[in-house]
């Protein structure tokens, strides 16, 4: 399936540069929505082993899918940094990774300021240990496999951090070595790889636009967005969006083993309404937008639900005084069990909690209709309560997290 066009293309390349590290950070704050429930259904050990499988099954395909795109594919620890900049694991500054490389096979990363940590330490040691220990091990070495199956990340130091504000909050080595055996393919793997996404085809950058076409020179110390080419920033986005996709096929593929399907499908759309209000509010004050339609629509056109537009295939559609979104029966999409394909006219809270993250007086109103459905969003006398879903993703520091301008980045090279 081949990309004929983008919902991004709509942006300019200054939004676009906004947009990223948000959209970064909107794939980080999907776990700060979801947990919570996993939590209430599995426990905290369960928590972990959801969280093990959802990112070892979702993070080498999506890992390998930007490192073509951005034509930084190799072997070596920088790809593996690389990488890691351009991860929802991974939103810049929020996880504030930094990074030391020896040689080829040998390098270092710390941690100079830890979200997710920051949100999980008031919950207790025991809940900071499945983080840092038990869910880093296993998942960390799951994205390094995608560059290099010998690849060994393990720590230096960290959390429960003694003093309790230690810095950095945690440092770990990378090494590639032939004699490491690689860890073993999870069991449900194929369930993920198989999917649309996975294989998914998008437009290519096109390299005569201005600015990088890529990142296949020096690793940098940050990267900064506004330096690509509005071309390489649309693929980019499009890409962070199908990786939050991914991760939420694999988080469906956990949660399914754990309880029935209708219980699994429950804390999906509980997981997807907060991710989906949060990011909503987030976006639209990024990118200036108002609280009206057209702000509405803004914010629709870069909501990682509904991108990459070729895979979810919904459409905005302007009314003369409103807004309405069709919503396709077959797309890859609906045909991977994605976000989109949790929603249907008997199941709107989590578009109600989309739209309300741009103006709590807008509602969504469902009409079948042949090959699909639509949803009208109308404007309500009163505004309505925050759902408890984004309450609870809310909790995450994320949530109101503020990007800096950290100037020109720095080449970082062997030391």
């Amino acid at each position: 399936m081949i990309q004929p066009g983008s919902g991004f293309q709509d942006f300019t390349r200054e939004q676009l540069a906004v947009l990223v590290p948000e959209l970064l950070l909107c794939g980080q704050l999907i776990d700060r929505s979801g947990m919570a429930h996993v939590i209430g259904a599995f426990g905290r050990e369960g928590m972990a082993e959801v969280a093990i499988e959802e990112w070892q099954l979702a993070s080498p395909i999506y890992t390998r899918r930007m490192q073509r795109a951005l034509n930084y594919t190799g072997d070596d620890v920088v790809t593996i940094f690389k990488g890691l900049q351009l991860d929802i694991g991974a939103p810049p500054q929020f996880m504030d990774f930094r990074f030391e490389v020896t040689d080829r096979d040998h390098g270092q990363f710390w941690l100079d300021h830890c979200g997710a940590l920051v949100d999980v330490e008031p919950m207790g040691d025991k809940y900071v240990v499945s983080m840092c220990h038990d869910i880093e091990d296993p998942t960390f070495d799951a994205t390094a496999l995608a560059t290099n199956p010998h690849a060994q990340v393990r720590p230096i130091h960290r959390p429960p951090r003694k003093p309790a504000d230690r810095k950095p909050m945690c440092a770990w080595t990378v090494i590639i070595d032939p004699a490491h055996e690689p860890p073993p393919v999870p069991r449900n793997a194929a369930l993920v790889a198989n999917t649309v996404a996975a294989g998914l085809e998008l437009a290519p950058i096109d390299p005569a636009d201005a600015g990088a076409a890529d990142y296949s020179g020096p690793l940098l110390s940050d990267v900064r967005f506004a330096d690509f080419s509005r071309s390489a920033l649309i693929r980019i986005a499009d890409e962070v969006c199908l990786q939050q996709h991914l991760l939420t096929l694999g988080f469906l593929v956990a949660i399914t083993e754990r309880t029935d399907l209708a219980a699994a499908a429950e804390i999906a759309r509980k997981t997807l309404a907060g991710i989906a209000g949060v990011a909503a509010e987030r976006l639209r004050h990024a990118l200036g937008a108002g609280h009206d339609y057209a702000g509405l629509a803004t914010v629709l056109r870069a909501h990682p639900v509904l991108n990459p537009a070729v895979y979810t295939g919904i459409e905005l559609r302007p009314r003369e005084h409103g807004l309405a979104l069709w919503f396709p029966a077959e797309s890859g999409a609906q045909a991977d069990g994605a976000w989109p394909a949790m929603l249907d006219p008997e199941h709107l809270g989590p578009l109600d909690a989309l739209v309300r993250g741009v103006n709590p007086r807008f509602s969504c109103r469902a009409e079948s209709g042949p090959g699909g459905w639509s949803v009208e969003v109308e404007l309500t006398d009163q505004p309505h309560r925050e759902a408890p879903e984004v309450a609870v993703t809310r909790f995450s520091t994320g949530a109101d997290w503020t990007f800096t301008d950290r100037g020109i980045p720095l080449p970082l090279t062997v030391v």
